[in-house]
């Protein structure tokens, strides 16, 4: 099939969480022979902070953040067999929310990624006006990377037909073991930029627990941090290119998950850093939320905090015996069953079986 996604970056990750997992699902979309064209806007200047070039599985449109570009790349949706809105791309997202219903065939399946569906789905529920209200049921399809049943039964009854979680994965061609770099060396490493909803969570689950243990070595990357008032054992990175995140997730004792407030809330949303951590065999500690479980086990796989007074102890307890053990464990947990590939075949599969009963409702 010719899908024609429109998102917010594949080609970089600054002030997007989401490109890995565009990068990962994407790649493993285009392996069952779909021709992918994913279309970003030049915004936030994203395009001087490119992680990557145009990479062989999609042919990637950088259009102009402007009226006359949106409608250039709006106008190749009536082209494409798919066509697929993803959240948060952060200019024009009504104009394209109503865009990929009006300029869409009858025949294509349409379709919203929710990268950030709990989010999402509060601020709908906020506005009785809101546009998705009105969209929804025009779709044949939502997609989120995370959130489980809460989300899904959310979504339906908004009015979306369906609504079918695509988790984050783990692409083991690039994230993996890497030999440990001075610069990112600490005893625990979070990496993520500076958000109102996830700011408290990092206050309470980071900088706690550094002024708990002022003789450790704390290391924070992401943009936005740069004015944050930090404990002195808190060193700041800055930025940090996706290229650089095995090397920063391999080089220090301990890596830590904080989700965002909304997605801790409804659970059943592992973040892409989780699957990047593990992948690279780092030992991961995370906040708790509900859900873990189908990821990775308490205790062997992972380290599950409730508060910094948590994240401490888990610190002050680990060897680098234990958190190879940990690690370890986890990258062979992920490998085994959290792959990009894996979710590759699950998309494949869906896409053909909604474009399928969409044929049999044209022939009846």
């Amino acid at each position: 099939m010719k899908i024609a996604f429109y998102g917010s970056s594949l080609l970089s990750s600054y002030w997007n969480g989401a490109a890995t997992y565009y990068r990962g699902l994407l790649s493993a979309l285009a392996r069952h022979g779909h021709a992918i064209t994913f279309y970003e806007p030049d915004a936030f200047d994203r395009q001087a902070h490119r992680d990557i070039e145009p990479p062989d599985y999609a042919r990637v449109v950088v259009y102009p953040a402007t009226q006359d570009g949106l409608l250039s790349v709006l106008a190749e949706a009536g082209g494409a067999d798919v066509v697929v809105k993803a959240s948060g791309v952060g200019v024009f997202d009504r104009e394209l929310l109503d865009g990929i219903v009006a300029r869409a065939r009858p025949d294509a399946i349409r379709m919203v990624c929710d990268v950030d569906a709990p989010a999402t789905l509060a601020e709908i529920e906020a506005d009785p006006g809101h546009p998705s209200r009105q969209v929804l049921p025009q779709l044949d399809l939502v997609i989120t990377y995370g959130g489980g049943p809460p989300v899904v039964a959310a979504y339906e009854a908004l009015g979306a037909p369906r609504c079918v979680p695509i988790y984050n994965a783990l692409d083991p061609a690039t994230h993996h073991p890497v030999p440990a770099e001075e610069r990112f060396r600490a005893d625990l490493s979070f990496l993520g930029n500076r958000l109102p909803d996830r700011e408290a969570r990092v206050e309470t689950f980071f900088l706690d627990a550094a002024a708990r243990l002022p003789e450790r070595a704390f290391l924070i990357g992401g943009n936005g941090w740069d004015s944050k008032p930090m404990p002195g054992n808190v060193r700041h990175l800055g930025h940090v290119y996706t290229r650089e995140h095995n090397a920063f997730n391999c080089s220090s004792l301990a890596v830590l998950n904080i989700a965002r407030d909304s997605m801790a809330s409804v659970g059943f949303s592992p973040a892409t850093r989780v699957f990047e951590a593990a992948g690279a065999g780092a030992c991961l500690v995370t906040d708790h939320w509900v859900g873990l479980d189908l990821f990775l086990k308490e205790g062997e796989e992972v380290l599950v905090a409730r508060d910094g007074r948590d994240v401490a102890e888990h610190v002050r307890a680990l060897t680098p015996e234990r958190a190879r053990a940990i690690g370890e464990a986890a990258r062979r947990r992920i490998v085994a069953d959290h792959t990009y590939e894996r979710r590759g075949v699950e998309l494949d599969a869906l896409l053909r079986e909604v474009a399928a009963a969409k044929r049999a409702r044209s022939a009846a």
